[in-house]
């Protein structure tokens, strides 16, 4: 399976950065206490951290914010996925245990203020998944919803073939490619910039770290960014 990010992504968004963990041979099953600790020490860190504080103003954001705009995205109609994870802890709202890849990525997002998505790789439609900009054509299934929706071209999305797994590049993603008890072979990707490119690399550390201790299978770590825009997810 390969991962790409594609170069009109990166005319919009120069100095993206995408750091990886791709697990191949994941166990998912059942609960871990471990990480469920891990999510929930995140969870108060970052409620503490953002305690009388307006999230959208906190310097971490401002990058993300920024390259919202630079794609043609107002940030304030559509959040960063980091920045309404922050806004849903900083109002008290804490965050859920799902599963343990999910709350792993979770844990480590909070803990480095960075976005963090986890894509299962065995529901892509083709041999590729990757960032690019979205073409007529493309369809998005949102969570809850039945029917495809169109996606107009010139949006930055996460794609395989024509599906559109996540819209306005880290804004929301779909209900397909969602991470189950079944999954065993996916993908955390780390969206980030030249100027946090140190704690892309810690979090990518550290998950990779995690997730070998606990998902086991296979773990192979990556960057992508404008010098090298594609990434093979297996050893």
């Amino acid at each position: 399976m390969k991962f790409y990010v594609t170069e009109d992504v990166f005319a919009k968004i120069p100095d993206a950065k995408f750091g990886l963990v791709s697990v191949k041979g994941a166990n998912n099953a059942g609960k871990n206490s471990e990480i469920e600790a891990f999510l929930q020490e995140s969870v108060e860190k970052c409620t503490e951290f953002y305690s009388g504080k307006k999230v959208k103003n906190e310097p971490e954001l401002q990058p993300y914010r920024e390259a919202f705009r630079n794609i043609g995205v107002n940030p304030n109609r559509y959040m960063c996925a980091i920045e309404a994870l922050m806004t849903r802890i900083a109002k008290g709202q804490g965050m859920p245990a799902i599963n343990t890849i999910v709350d792993l990525g979770n844990a480590v997002s909070l803990k480095y203020h960075m976005p963090i998505g986890a894509h299962d790789l065995d529901t892509m439609i083709d041999d590729a998944f990757g960032v690019r900009v979205s073409v007529e054509g493309d369809t998005f299934l949102p969570f809850g919803a039945e029917e495809r929706e169109p996606v107009e071209p010139g949006e930055v999305v996460y794609a395989t073939g024509s599906h559109i797994r996540t819209r306005r590049w880290t804004w929301r993603q779909g209900n397909e490619g969602m991470i189950t008890e079944d999954t065993s072979h996916m993908l955390y990707i780390i969206d980030g910039f030249e100027e946090n490119l140190d704690q892309i690399l810690e979090a990518r550390t550290e998950l990779a770290e995690l997730a070998e201790k606990y998902l086991g299978g296979t773990v192979k770590i990556g960057l992508i960014d404008k010098e090298n825009m594609e990434f093979e997810t297996e050893l």
